[in-house]
């Protein structure tokens, strides 16, 4: 079992959100009308397979592994099952995991494209805990955005349901819309309060290693984009009454936004690029 490595584990688990994925495509042509216990525990399975991949990445290196393109996929699309497996457990809000296999499906297999698990250093320098804390936080917050984007695909096929196919609505084992919008509302609070408590570390790690409490960084900037603009959702949600369809579709879209521009960001940032 030596030989067995943390990606090993991780590609395992990919086969696994895999299986999930194809079972989820069975669940949708039944209109969701069968329980959905048998993806809750395949995607139960795939997350034990993920979780023991993160802890022999993070032994192997000494530090949490959060350190490139490979670990931060990995380590989102960790936050995203852990979350939904919490969810879960709410016998209507299962069916989130028909949704949310195809998203960790999808980050499993850009995981294990070529370049992004650059090498680590022999002996890592990690003697401050902040910096793995600071990075930790903000991809945690990134997956409770990504949660909150399936949320919204399911709000958005239970209203399609509702209105152009009332019958497969009425038989859907699907949660009511009311419901789904407050878990696309919590989970992006808790994404706010995530980045908020990531962002906060950055003025001191600054500080400790440039001598300044703000830097301008490509993806510190980036970073405090998207904390305003899921505030400026948020506000317009409680305050505004924008809620409903386009409620889920700001919610959709801007997750599908990160997806597409964080890497590059990151890439970008002369300072996380190390």
């Amino acid at each position: 079992m030596v030989w067995f490595t943390d990606r090993h584990f991780f590609l395992l688990a990919v086969i696994v959100y895999g299986l999930s994925s194809a079972y989820s495509v069975f669940l949708w042509r039944k209109g969701f009308r069968k329980d959905d216990r048998v993806n809750y525990f395949l995607l139960l399975a795939a997350a034990a397979l993920h979780t023991v991949a993160m802890f022999k990445r993070g032994f192997s290196i000494n530090q949490c592994p959060v350190n490139n393109l490979y670990e931060a996929t990995t380590f989102i699309a960790w936050t995203i099952a852990a979350a939904y497996l919490v969810l879960g457990i709410a016998h209507q809000l299962r069916f989130l995991g028909a949704f949310a296999s195809h998203v960790l499906f999808f980050m499993g297999v850009f995981a294990f494209m070529p370049a992004l698990d650059s090498p680590h250093a022999a002996q890592p320098d990690f003697s401050n805990g902040l910096t793995s804390l600071h990075a930790a936080l903000i991809l945690l917050s990134i997956g409770s955005f990504g949660l909150s984007a399936v949320a919204a695909v399911m709000f958005l096929t239970q209203e399609h349901d509702l209105k152009f196919h009332k019958l497969r609505a009425i038989f859907s084992l699907l949660p009511p819309i009311q419901r789904l919008e407050r878990v696309m509302n919590n989970l992006l609070l808790g994404g706010i309060f995530l980045l908020t408590a990531g962002l906060a570390f950055s003025p001191w790690l600054l500080k400790q290693k440039y001598g300044v409490y703000f830097k301008n960084d490509p993806l510190l900037d980036y970073s405090i984009f998207i904390w305003l603009f899921y505030l400026a959702l948020l506000v317009a949600h409680w305050k505004f009454g924008q809620g409903g369809r386009r409620f889920a579709w700001s919610a959709l879209g801007s997750f599908a936004f990160i997806m597409l521009t964080f890497w590059g960001f990151l890439l970008l940032s002369p300072i996380h690029r190390q």
